[in-house]
């Protein structure tokens, strides 16, 4: 139950501000949106107000919001000219099309930032949780519990920083300053070049004395200024991973067992929900940001396609053919079907494969 009510909390409220993105864009263009639906036909519920049909649809994989001619094919009455999608200007159709993935763009960097301004900014320490046998840190004498606190005499509060010390001076000999207890020495420790997986599952090159972190997290208390950059800057680094990985994805460098669909979030939002609301809270963001910038790639019936539309029209200054913009919106369907078949199948082997 807490899984099911967890991806419906998830998915509503991702997929409503994407949408209330290009609604509110609309409204305040003078654009006349025509209806509102959370999921995608047949509606189930729907009530009219003014002149949006709002509507919750059966199929929960999406939403949309239909304005007026919108579609090329629509016959818009010459009063209603001025209400109408395609009659509006370039830099109006631009801003309607590109606030959604930039209201779920914000939505992460607002979720972020109260959760840093109320619980702070958590970081994994320089405590050790565990040493590899036979690693340049187990015949350097580390042990798990230890705490490095400096680095060839620099000090070190973060594990990321430890990390990026240790990958920056190469295989160069290293001076540790280690803490065990109330004991506290120096050590030097030479790292070695190994071969290993990488976020995105392929395989990379890298320098390592043979440690990994402690589960236990320290909290950075920061005011609203800090919690607000931090926000940003998390929102950022999430946006430049996804971009990573898809371009890792398109070049083979990443295996698609990597690729998760619906059942994959919702398995993952369940846990997140039994671990808190916090852990809730960050892992929406991370797929509100995941959702903006998909639906920024230049593929046709996701924004970006649209956005290419526009761009094209700004350049030669008339439209995109009809012809052509139904051939190439066509193409786009047939990639986001058989996207959505490549992510539902390996959900499936997901789910399917022996557990360890």
């Amino acid at each position: 139950m807490t899984t099911i009510l967890a991806t419906i909390v998830v998915l509503g409220v991702l997929i409503f501000i994407h949408e209330f993105g290009h609604f509110l864009l609309a409204k305040i263009c003078g654009v006349r949106v025509d209806a509102f639906s959370l999921g995608f036909p047949p509606k189930l519920l729907h009530k009219k107000v003014g002149e949006t049909d709002y509507r919750l649809s059966v199929i929960p994989l999406g939403g949309y919001v239909k304005l007026l001619g919108e579609n090329p094919h629509d016959e818009v009455p010459p009063e209603l000219e001025h209400r109408s999608f395609i009659h509006h200007p370039l830099w109006h159709r631009f801003l309607i099309v590109l606030a959604g993935p930039a209201f779920n763009f914000l939505f992460a960097v607002l979720a972020l930032f109260l959760v840093f301004a109320f619980t702070g900014i958590p970081y994994a320490t320089t405590e050790i949780g565990g040493v590899s046998a036979d690693s340049p840190a187990a015949r350097a004498g580390l042990q798990q519990g230890d705490r490095i606190l400096a680095v060839d005499g620099l000090p070190v509060k973060r594990w990321n920083e430890l990390s990026a010390k240790i990958k920056k001076g190469g295989e160069s000999p290293l001076t540790l300053e280690v803490k065990r207890g109330e004991k506290a020495w120096r050590l030097t420790v030479t790292p070695q070049r190994q071969e290993v997986t990488d976020i995105f599952g392929g395989k990379v090159s890298t320098v390592l004395i043979g440690i990994r972190a402690a589960d236990t997290l320290a909290v950075d208390r920061v005011g609203p200024l800090g919690a607000f950059q931090e926000g940003v800057r998390y929102s950022l680094g999430i946006a430049w991973v996804t971009l990573e990985s898809i371009y890792k994805l398109l070049a083979r460098q990443v295996p698609l067992k990597t690729l998760g669909g619906p059942i994959f979030i919702a398995q993952v939002a369940g846990k997140q929900a039994e671990a808190g609301v916090v852990y809730l809270i960050q892992f929406m963001a991370i797929l509100s940001v995941n959702l903006a910038m998909l639906n920024l790639l230049p593929i046709p019936v996701l924004d970006g396609g649209h956005l290419v539309f526009i761009f094209w029209e700004a350049l030669r200054r008339k439209p995109v053919p009809i012809k052509h913009r139904e051939m190439a919106q066509a193409v786009g369907l047939m990639l986001i079907l058989a996207l959505m078949a490549l992510v539902l199948y390996q959900d499936i082997l997901r789910l399917l494969a022996p557990k360890p």
